[in-house]
């Protein structure tokens, strides 16, 4: 007979577990609401960001009258970009990501209002310190919130808070690229300053109402080795195996005389096939600078009169299809608890790549809007597939890996610009963006057989450990004095 307390105990420990999951529950839908709300303040700002590079780009030309001054602009907020990828990773390691993000955006508004004020004599060194701070601002915020996600939503919902930001942000580009013209011609602009400042005043009052988890505050949680509770990393694999351990920060260590060691770079060697990824985000960056500088020399050879209808139009199409993926990808993740994978990451380049070369191949414009859909629903996957990617590195490097990413890209970007820039200058827009694109996809492939060469050895090596396993349960493993075998094999 059971216990007269079994059923009362069973009960009991039923109507425990329940209560944490409906804990659990609630804690989901706090935290997810919360995000929420990040996400539109970062929308927010985001259209201040659009807004500004089509504002201040023609301001600069109008108050130097040079195209040089324009592009030695643009160059300085690249390279701003560039330093900060450096140097944000040891900035999450000191501070928190909520830090970081709120005087991100109280330096962009800042400097705003100082150029907003700024005399006719001091508007070229003003103009600089945009640059500069702009540029080193949105690196800095970005990685602190790509970086931070998964202490913010929890792992299982890293591909839905991917999709989500990246949704907000590409509605604010379509309408920060769509309303600057409008904004400019019709209030001028100081308005349109005034109106990027608003923004990014905005999106700090929400990062300064919102509990933020990441940065140093994740790690502190976990403890000072960078390891959770049960001696494991923020991705549940075993610290120490993946380079997560009390040595990995390695740039700033609290011992004296320990070898200062390039911690972006041990973020790389984390994963198999992680250095080559971002190797390919930067190529893809490159490729990206191509298609960017040339759609306007090809705008106007298709109407001299009106050359910007056709940019806006194929950038309103693109992100029509990189929302639309977004809202499959939500689905996705929701229906089924997993994330877009590395290979989604390589095959979305190789098709976004392609459909992006073919834009320029001079079909008719119904065709080409649906080449424009297809490079965007492809570029919102990679854009997925690859943040979640480097989500799965340990809290302790994940901050460098993004800032190493965000370097990469500056970097592409920006090389490529000025090749693309002089190339244009002596070939056609389908000739430059076919060579930065193809260069995008023979890497792709490389990566693509990369990741197949890494999962058929994990499937050959699991199988291998199955038929050892099983040897072992029928015959023993004497040589190794294996009690369990020598037993079965004396029965």
């Amino acid at each position: 007979m059971g216990s007269a307390d079994g059923p009362k105990a069973d009960e009991a420990d039923g109507g425990a577990r329940k209560s944490r999951e409906a804990q659990e529950a609630r804690d989901t839908a706090v935290s997810e609401r919360r995000f929420r709300f990040l996400v539109a303040g970062y929308a927010v700002s985001s259209y201040g960001t659009f807004l500004n590079m089509v504002a201040l780009n023609l301001f600069v030309y109008e108050t130097t009258g040079r195209a040089l001054a324009m592009g030695l602009f643009m160059a300085v907020r690249l390279a701003s970009g560039f330093v900060a990828g450096l140097v944000v990773g040891g900035l999450l390691a000191r501070f928190s990501a909520k830090s970081i993000m709120l005087w991100a955006n109280v330096g962009q508004g800042s400097v705003m209002l100082v150029l907003i004020l700024a005399p006719d004599g001091l508007l070229t060194g003003a103009l600089m310190a945009v640059s500069v701070v702009i540029g080193a601002c949105g690196t800095l915020f970005m990685v602190a919130l790509r970086s931070s996600i998964p202490e913010m939503v929890g792992e299982d919902r890293r591909a839905w808070a991917n999709s989500l930001s990246i949704t907000g942000r590409s509605l604010a580009m379509v309408a920060g690229f769509a309303s600057a013209g409008v904004v400019v011609s019709l209030v001028g602009y100081t308005a349109a300053f005034v109106v990027d400042m608003a923004t990014f005043v905005a999106c700090a009052v929400t990062v300064a109402l919102l509990p933020i988890a990441g940065g140093k505050g994740a790690d502190a949680a976990k403890g000072a080795d960078g390891k959770g509770a049960d001696g494991k990393g923020a991705d549940g694999t075993a610290a120490e195996g993946s380079g997560a351990g009390k040595d990995a920060p390695g740039a700033a260590s609290a011992k004296g005389g320990r070898r200062w060691r390039p911690v972006a770079f041990l973020a790389l060697a984390a994963a198999p096939g992680m250095g080559l990824m971002v190797a390919l985000r930067g190529v893809d960056a490159f490729g990206s600078s191509s298609h960017n500088a040339a759609l306007p020399i090809y705008s106007t050879s298709l109407d001299t009169s009106n050359p910007a209808v056709f940019v806006s139009a194929f950038w309103c199409v693109w992100a029509l299809g990189n929302i639309g993926a977004q809202q499959v990808i939500q689905r996705y993740a929701q229906r089924t608890g997993r994330s877009v994978g590395a290979l989604g990451f390589g095959y979305g380049t190789v098709v976004m790549s392609a459909a992006f070369i073919a834009a320029f191949a001079g079909f008719p414009l119904a065709v080409t809007a649906v080449i424009a859909l297809i490079a965007g629903a492809a570029d919102g996957l990679t854009e997925v597939a690859y943040t979640s990617h480097l989500q799965t590195l340990p809290a302790t490097l994940r901050g460098h890996a993004f800032g190493l990413s965000a370097t990469f890209e500056n970097l592409g970007f920006g090389v490529g610009m000025i090749l693309v820039a002089a190339a244009l200058d002596r070939f056609s827009p389908l000739a430059v963006v076919g060579w930065s694109h193809g260069a995008a996809i023979v890497v792709a492939v490389v990566f693509l057989l990369r990741v197949a060469g890494v999962r058929r050895a994990g499937r050959v090596g699991r199988a291998g450990r199955a038929g050892l396993r099983k040897e072992e349960a029928v015959e023993g493993r004497p040589d190794r004095g294996d009690r369990d075998g020598a037993e079965v094999s004396g029965g």
